[in-house]
């Protein structure tokens, strides 16, 4: 028995492997392709970090595999320094340098796309369909009934049952302004869409806001191909979502730096899926897989974004910035924010890394 669980476990740190090495690979294949459009020379593909354990030169460039799985780089000639070679990043017109930069997060965003439609076909999706509403809750008096489909809570669209369970955790003790739901006549088939207001309670029981609503859950298998685009965007809409609320939660204090996970505490989540997936099915383990591959890329896609130096989205503040300046920044004072930044990310993903480690090993 202890040898099996064994080898389940190389099981999972093989696919924590192979998911980290896709998302990668993809997010550098992004700045690669459109160097390579834009006439830039790449000087290094790489995937993961530190020593190379294996590569080989194909004209202008070398192709790494580098001993830990995490992280990757695509190396431009003249991305950190001057250069004065025509096919050098610095050479090239700001709008051709920010397509490079930007494409490393929109391919993850791509990716988390294929894999979500490709999720939705194999399990379809469950719905916003609300099968038991408690009598005389928050939401019974605003009017909403067992049968009824829940569409936007303030604004939000909450169309899957993930949306509505992500809304309630984010803003589990708001006054709900704007409940929008459907009715469907049973005998006409004519849906009816109203707008109540309800305000949660807190329960003591349970120890939390709720309304008086339970959701079916029921899954859905979808029925075109429209439906399955429609579905496998709306994954990762909701994941993009999660991340930005999430960072929201960090910023307002409602989450702090000790909840983060790092490489450690991603590989144990993807552990414990291919776990449970395995218990009931190898389909079940690969959807698991799947959902957790939409997250993190989508996820890595918007955290790439962010303003910040050193990331995908400072470097386009820079660009942005010499757009407006009409001339380049100084590249001493960028590579030393840069460089701060780095640093500062580093001694941050140190400390998350060391918070798993204590929390899991």
């Amino acid at each position: 028995m202890n040898i099996l669980k064994a080898g389940d476990r190389l099981t999972s740190i093989l696919v924590a492997i192979l998911v980290f090495g896709l998302i990668v690979l993809i997010h550098e294949f992004g700045h690669f392709l459109l160097a390579k459009k834009n006439g830039i020379a790449v000087v290094e593909f790489s995937i993961g970090m530190g020593p190379r354990i294996w590569s080989f030169q194909k004209g202008e460039t070398r192709y790494s595999l580098k001993i830990l799985p995490l992280g990757g780089s695509c190396m431009m000639l003249g991305e950190l320094e001057d250069n004065s070679d025509e096919r050098s990043f610095q050479n090239k017109s700001i709008p051709a340098r920010m397509a490079v930069i930007a494409a490393g997060p929109v391919f993850n965003f791509i990716l988390a796309f294929v894999l979500g439609v490709i999720l939705v076909g194999m399990g379809g999706y469950t719905t916003t369909a609300i099968r038991d509403v408690t009598l005389d809750s928050p939401a019974y008096e605003a009017g909403i009934r067992p049968g009824d489909t829940l569409t936007k809570i303030n604004g939000e669209n909450v169309r899957l049952y993930r949306d509505y369970v992500l809304y309630s955790v984010i803003h589990s003790d708001q006054i709900m302004d704007q409940v929008e739901y459907e009715r469907t006549d049973p005998q006409t088939g004519e849906i009816t869409v109203y707008t109540s207001q309800v305000t949660p309670e807190y329960s003591e029981e349970q120890g939390r806001y709720l309304i008086g609503i339970s959701l079916s859950g029921e899954n859905h298998p979808v029925s075109s191909v429209l439906e399955l685009l429609k579905y496998g965007f709306m994954e990762v809409e909701y994941n993009i979502r999660m991340t930005i609320e999430s960072l929201g939660m960090l910023l307002t204090g409602k989450a702090g730096v000790d909840d983060l996970s790092g490489p450690v505490g991603i590989v144990v989540m993807i552990d414990d899926s291919v776990q449970a997936g395995l218990s009931v099915s190898v389909g079940a383990a690969v959807m698991n897989v799947l959902s957790l591959c939409v997250l993190l890329s989508a996820n890595l896609g918007v955290m790439n974004l962010i303003p910040i130096p050193a990331l995908d989205g400072g470097r386009l503040v820079f660009l942005i910035i010499e757009a407006l300046r009409g001339k380049p920044m100084d590249p001493e004072k960028e590579g030393m924010v840069n460089f701060v930044s780095m640093m500062a990310l580093m001694a941050l993903m140190l400390y998350v890394v060391f918070n798993d480690i204590q929390r899991f090993m």
